[in-house]
């Protein structure tokens, strides 16, 4: 082989190197910023702060791993308000956050996820239940809890209950509507009679809703679905007309420790959709080192919001640690690692389709009873004894 042959061939597998190189992924710790965009004032400050101290738990065990690379929290406030939450968005993505973990209010989330797909960046939730949002043909969105697992656990229970009959009192809000027809529709195809009262957000006197359920509809369950100010306004109401109910059931946001700590008597004998017992009980790893960790942040135990929001964000976590090994962070690498299996987590399986929903959610029901959260339904995972007939007042 003459020399100018052995040189060309030299820098033929020199390059051939070269570009194996550029195309081999880099296995290198990097700080990995991620975005936090929420409700901590307003009126769904309980809401959003409980979910908060869920994704910092989940960033601090994520970090005392010891792994290879750590995540870095941005937070943003975005009271509850659409504007505030494209803006808070928007900034996370100018300050070169690589996901986004938040959101609260189906009003809020939906246009903030649009900003976020603008921006190329994935966007998880356990806040939004809008069923539209899974419609929008977005890459990036993925929800952890869809409507149909609340429709489900809801109408399962007062089916268990065998009540005759429900008032429902819904906001008007996208989500709360949607919620109202599903679990409306399926009441009344197992013979359940259902009364419909649907109520302005902006409303704060609910005593003509409640003197009409009283005096017309008389039904055994009322169903409140809308958010913590509203069932709060709503329980007042009742507790001075004291309609003749045999129970009275809540959407999100109700069956939880701060309630239970903040309202008392007003709440005691409610039942709202929860995750997680008070106090809590886990039987897995995961779970108690969960709480554990919880704990040794905040001194106290978790809710289920804080559960929730924990569970997204470790997923998160772990898909960007994932697309940071391949070099595809910022080329489609978190979505497609979340997208690649089922995950078992401390909400159950969750299986992300091509939409960014979770078909496998269902969720438990919990009854307030004299400051413990007892799940009551279903059966299998029951920690406490369904209080029946049980009210307030």
């Amino acid at each position: 082989m003459t020399l100018s042959k052995r040189l060309s061939r030299y820098w033929m597998m020199t390059g051939a190197a070269i570009a194996a190189l550029a195309t081999t992924p880099i296995a290198f710790a990097i700080e990995l910023p991620v975005g936090v965009e929420l409700p901590l004032t307003g009126g769904m400050a309980r809401a959003g702060n409980a979910q908060l101290e869920g994704i910092k738990v989940a960033a601090d065990v994520f970090n005392a791993r010891g792994g290879k690379h750590t995540v870095k929290l941005n937070v943003i406030d975005d009271e509850a308000q659409p504007a505030k939450a494209v803006s808070a968005v928007e900034k996370l993505a100018s300050q070169g956050v690589l996901a986004i973990t938040g959101g609260y209010g189906s009003n809020a989330v939906s246009p903030a996820s649009e900003a976020a797909e603008k921006a190329g960046l994935v966007y998880i939730t356990s806040g939004g239940v809008d069923s539209a949002m899974t419609s929008r043909g977005l890459k990036n969105f993925f929800r952890v809890g869809p409507a149909s697992g609340y429709s489900k656990a809801i109408v399962g229970l007062l089916g268990d209950m065998n009540v005759k009959s429900v008032s429902i009192v819904s906001s008007t809000r996208q989500a709360t509507s949607d919620l109202a027809k599903d679990v409306s529709a399926a009441l009344q195809a197992k013979g359940i009679t259902v009364t419909q009262h649907a109520f302005d957000p902006a409303m704060s006197d609910f005593k003509p809703i409640v003197n009409k359920i009283k005096l017309q509809d008389k039904p055994d369950a009322m169903l409140m679905i809308g958010y913590e100010n509203d069932y709060i306004g709503i329980l007042r109401a009742a507790k001075v007309l004291k309609p003749q109910l045999k129970t009275i059931v809540g959407a999100w946001s109700l069956a939880t420790p701060k309630m239970s700590s903040e309202f008392g008597e007003l709440v005691n004998g409610t039942i709202g959709t929860a995750m997680l017992p008070h106090p809590v009980q886990f039987a897995s790893n995961d779970g108690k080192a969960f709480v554990a960790a919880y704990q040794k942040a905040y001194h106290k135990e978790p809710d289920y919001l804080a559960e929730f929001a924990y569970v997204q964000s470790m997923l998160l976590f772990d898909a960007m640690s994932k697309a940071a090994d391949s070099n595809t962070l910022k080329s489609g690498g978190i979505a497609k690692a979340l997208r690649a299996q089922p995950f078992d987590t401390l909400i159950g399986t969750v299986r992300f389709d091509s939409n960014g929903d979770n078909p496998a959610f269902l969720n438990n029901m919990a009854q307030i009873q004299d400051g413990k959260v007892s799940i009551v339904w279903p059966k299998d995972k029951a920690t406490g004894t369904l209080k029946y007939p049980a009210l307030p007042w």
